[in-house]
């Protein structure tokens, strides 16, 4: 693998443990330390009963609110259309219902391709989709990196064979085109993969011109939109983005296990001019089209109830109007922006125009356990944010308004929850002066709806 600017490694990640359930008394289960079945036996050498099973209860999860990185909350309209008895992937009925969420989706990218569907999975599922499709080995694939998830492209890239070139960027900071362009003109890539709104540092990376850069070398760019689409603009065809993914559990409203994809037709040349089919059967574009296109072939049992959830997520996003939801989005990211600033707090970004709305980034406090903050937020107000990814580990606290959790309400409990657990943690902050900060910014949209 070739980086151009600071050294990055792609290594694995072992798994650090195992859980096995014990479901009979002939199962082992290894010992703490890897000691064998010993340990389960009783002081008469045999097999102590199993328990686990016998103590099933109601399935209980506890009520959050849901402002990390994803999932977010979901509309209860979404989670009752997920109650109906499934019906036959190749039911007619379910096949009209196909037809909406094709439609739908269409709409949401604001594109016409016609190859636009969900791929079963989640949005890693959806990313590794449109790589292993457009890239064979030693095709040469530039991304642009300055996050956790343009990490994640190039090692998926490496891994499918492609002969991958990384241009890193600051964490907290978007590309500008000149980089882009001179990237370009040096490695003369077929595939060139950007991240639109990067949910590790809260990043919103202007696309345009860059995408026009890439059509002018004759490549093709990949737009991570998993974060962004739903709740900020997202235009695949105004921009000239040759193919995109996102996922199903941040801005548009859904639970996560489906990953919306779209591909234009320079992307579908591509993949007809493969020199041998896509390594992966499941993921193989043409081959998922023969199911949601006009054939309807079986390929694989779509998860039924998770496309009537998306379905009714595009219902409520039609309802609301796409540009109404992307200024909700935005008017309640200003509102938490402005809130944190007056509490004291930096934000990670620097230029305000490359802020994401929907995902915020601020820095913590010296002498604050980042850990600590987030389980009293967690257990004393059922609040839950994320963490740090990567070289941002313990740095920065993120915040999710994305969805049905992108309500004024969230913002003002979150304002309030985090300035008196970071006054009572020791950071003297003003949390008069937050809230008023907040509503400062709704006060002067207030044409503009905020709760749904």
């Amino acid at each position: 693998m070739t980086v151009v600017g600071r050294s990055v490694f792609y290594g694995r990640q072992e798994g650090v443990g195992r859980a096995i359930l014990l479901l009979t008394p002939n199962l082992q289960r290894s010992g703490k330390d890897g000691d064998d079945a010993d340990a389960q036996r009783g002081h008469d050498g045999t097999m102590s009963e199993p328990t686990v099973l016998e103590r099933w209860q109601d399935l209980a999860p506890p009520a959050r609110i849901l402002m990390g990185a994803g999932p977010s909350n979901v509309d209860p309209r979404v989670l009752r259309a997920m109650t109906h008895q499934p019906i036959g992937h190749l039911d007619s009925a379910f096949v009209a219902i196909m037809d909406e969420v094709k439609e739908g989706l269409r709409r949401l990218f604001q594109t016409r391709n016609g190859l636009t569907f969900p791929i079963s999975g989640t949005g890693s599922a959806g990313m590794e989709a449109c790589l292993a499709n457009l890239i064979e080995p030693s095709d040469r694939v530039l991304v642009l990196l300055n996050g956790f998830f343009g990490d994640r492209m190039a090692q998926m890239a490496h891994r499918l064979g492609g002969e991958v070139f990384v241009v890193e960027q600051e964490w907290g900071t978007a590309f500008d085109p000149d980089t882009v362009r001179k990237a370009l003109l040096r490695h003369r890539p077929k595939l060139v993969c950007l991240v639109h709104a990067e949910t590790s540092t809260g990043v919103l990376q202007p696309v345009a011109d860059i995408a026009r850069l890439v059509r002018e070398q004759d490549a093709l760019l990949v737009l991570d939109t998993v974060t962004s689409l739903g709740g900020v603009p997202v235009l695949v065809d105004e921009w000239g983005v040759d193919v995109a993914y996102s996922a199903t559990q941040k801005c548009l409203g859904a639970p996560p296990g489906l990953a919306p994809v779209t591909f234009n037709e320079r992307a579908i040349v591509a993949l007809k001019a493969r020199q041998r089919p896509c390594v992966s059967w499941y993921l193989d574009a043409l081959l998922v089209h023969s199911y949601w296109g006009d054939d309807r072939a079986y390929h694989h049992t779509a998860p039924i109830n998770m496309v009537f959830a998306l379905r009714e997520a595009l219902r409520l996003i039609d309802e609301e109007g796409l540009e109404a939801r992307w200024a909700r989005h935005q008017v309640n990211g200003m509102a938490m922006m402005a809130g944190l600033q007056a509490l004291g707090l930096t934000l990670l970004v620097r230029e305000p125009s490359h802020r994401l709305p929907v995902l915020i980034t601020v820095l913590v406090p010296d002498g604050i356990d980042e850990a600590k903050v987030r389980a009293r937020l967690l257990h004393e107000f059922h609040l839950e944010i994320s963490a740090g990814l990567g070289p941002l580990k313990g740095r920065i606290f993120r915040f999710g308004l994305m969805g049905y959790s992108s309500q004024k309400r969230h913002v003002l409990l979150a304002l309030t929850a985090l300035g008196m657990i970071l006054q009572e943690e020791g950071f003297a902050c003003d949390l008069d002066a937050a809230i008023a900060a907040a509503q400062a910014v709704y006060r002067q949209h207030a044409d503009v709806k905020v709760e749904v």
